[in-house]
């Protein structure tokens, strides 16, 4: 039981990283495509 609130943060915290790293893929798109 004790090992459900570890995955859910996990997995909570693996989609914030990727999230982050897409917005940030696509604001350096926009900053490349602006030159």
């Amino acid at each position: 039981m004790t090992t459900l609130p570890m995955m859910l943060i996990g997995m909570t915290g693996i989609l914030l990283v990727i999230g982050f790293l897409v917005l940030v893929v696509m604001a350096l798109n926009c900053l490349t495509r602006r030159k």
